[in-house]
């Protein structure tokens, strides 16, 4: 049975090979314009910024150099039950120069369609073995992202050679390029 983890909270992952999957559902009503969620990964050496820019997976670059993170495709409306992104992880793959996988949401032009997060409900990210497909974990934000047009959901970090889980959900107003400016 997967762990429900609050905003703080840290879990072990003991599956070498996951998947990550994250859901959202939205109100297009609000505001008119169709919502557009990008999920993307970070990959981070122990300075906490980008072991290179290859090394940044979201729609437009969706594997890894080393091919141990690969994002599935971008889901353009969100529509549906489950996962509407998900990106595959494989821990025996990944760089050894690695120790951080940051997991971000942003809204596609976010400002232009006057969209932020406090339009957008039911979001999740979630950790699923992919040996046996059962959830590990699961993280549900529950805050009211009013204003931010981006949301750090939660970062897989190594610690003392055990790769963990920490529920983040810390949002910020901005997009792709300032979470760029921040971990480049």
């Amino acid at each position: 049975m997967a762990i429900n983890l609050q905003k703080g909270q840290r879990e072990t992952l003991n599956a070498p090979k996951f998947t990550i999957g994250l859901g959202w559902d939205t109100n297009s009503s609000v505001t008119g314009a169709q919502f557009d969620l990008d999920a993307s990964v970070f990959i981070m050496g122990e300075n906490k910024k980008l072991i290179a820019d290859e090394f940044f997976v979201f729609y437009n670059n969706l594997t890894s150099p080393d091919e141990a993170v690969q994002h599935t495709g971008d889901n353009l409306t969100g529509a549906g039950d489950g996962d509407d992104e998900q990106i595959l992880v494989d821990l025996s793959k990944i760089d050894p120069r690695v120790s951080e996988l940051c997991i971000v949401v942003t809204i596609h032009d976010a400002d232009a369609r006057k969209q932020n997060f406090g339009q957008v409900r039911n979001s999740f990210v979630r950790i699923v073995d992919a040996s046996n497909n059962t959830e590990i974990v699961k993280y549900e934000l529950e805050e009211d992202f009013s204003i931010e047009t981006a949301v750090e959901f939660g970062r897989i970090y190594k610690r003392n050679n055990e790769w963990k889980f920490e529920a983040v959900g810390m949002g910020q107003r901005g997009g792709l390029q300032d979470y760029l400016n921040k971990y480049n």
